[in-house]
């Protein structure tokens, strides 16, 4: 019996905005696929990155034009090649992990050796002015880790002091999102250092990586925009410290199981990411992020309402998804 492919855009509303050095939204808008087998489904969402140049309908269509070969029977290995890496490709192949999880009653955490625990998830602040964000901090201040989003020029040294004196007790991770520059980065860097952060991710444009080669690093660097798969790494070696790998730029759990295990053979950290979407998409990250440094699956808590069921998140605790979502 040939699979059935379907494909749906969806749109959820964040509570406010979410701003970075780009630019903000005000909802996430995913594309859903679904593979349906005999009386099985299985599901992945992705969310589309127009800094990478895809769209909804980009990616829509990216998976229509694999439908044939879905539908005929083509396997996640098959699919590494048949697909490019990014969000299409994520949605297809966690679909194919969740289908193949239906159909077996064989969990994917099972099938990857996993007893999957909760995890404590970093809490992102929006970029804003320095006082707006110290008012964000606060407010999330009893949150052990949080992430701040910077990149808005000669403010960002005022907006990490806030962020610190107004959560004197978090973990910080600063996200610069390629915003600093070879003019700034060693200021911003000694702030970071002195106000005792924790982590620094891609503070430079992807392509001036090597830069990170000249300079003290007294804080850890992660890279994000600069890594994508496994093959990105080489290059990288020597000049940050951890790896932040999601699921859209790897492009499905497949390929970042790939990049996590070549990540740790080179002695890198390792973050787990997500853009912002539900908790559909989160679910495959989660069992990726059981053993990492530094886990980032917060897009849900961003949302004014996430898809049902959803994960259960306590505090910055969230739990292993259940069947009924994913896996």
């Amino acid at each position: 019996m040939p699979r059935v492919i379907s494909v749906e855009i969806e749109r959820f509303p964040i509570a406010g905005s979410f701003t970075i050095s780009r630019g903000s939204k005000t909802e996430a808008e995913v594309v859903t696929c679904t593979i349906r087998e005999g009386g099985n489904a299985g599901r992945g969402e992705c969310v589309p990155y127009r800094h990478y140049g895809e769209t909804s309908a980009g990616v829509a269509a990216a998976i229509e034009a694999a439908r044939a070969s879905l539908s005929a029977g083509m396997t996640r290995v098959e699919l590494l090649q048949a697909m490019t890496a990014g969000a299409a490709r994520n949605a297809v192949d966690c679909a194919l992990w969740d289908l193949e999880a239906k159909a077996s009653g064989i969990s994917v955490a099972e099938r990857l050796g996993s007893v999957p625990r909760r995890l404590e998830t970093a809490y992102t602040l929006s970029l804003a002015a320095p006082e707006t964000m110290a008012a964000q901090a606060r407010a999330n201040s009893a949150r052990p880790l949080l992430k701040v989003k910077l990149g808005g020029g000669k403010d960002d040294i005022d907006r990490i002091r806030a962020v610190r004196a107004a959560a004197p007790q978090s973990r910080l991770v600063l996200d610069a999102n390629e915003g600093w520059s070879e003019d700034d980065i060693a200021a911003n860097m000694a702030v970071a250092a002195a106000l005792g952060v924790s982590l620094i991710e891609q503070p430079l444009p992807a392509g001036q990586d090597e830069i990170l080669g000249r300079i003290d690093r007294p804080v850890p660097i992660c890279a994000d925009e600069s890594v994508h798969e496994a093959g990105d790494l080489d290059r990288l070696a020597g000049l940050y410290d951890a790896v932040n790998i999601k699921l859209d730029k790897a492009g499905g759990l497949t390929a970042a199981l790939a990049l996590h295990k070549r990540a740790r053979e080179m002695g890198f950290g390792v973050m787990v990411g997500c853009m912002v979407g539900t908790s559909l998409a989160m679910a495959p990250a989660l069992l990726l992020a059981q053993d990492a440094d530094y886990v980032d699956l917060d897009g849900p808590l961003l949302l004014t309402r996430d898809r049902e069921p959803g994960l259960a998140y306590e505090g910055s605790l969230v739990s292993p998804p259940f069947p009924a979502l994913w896996g």
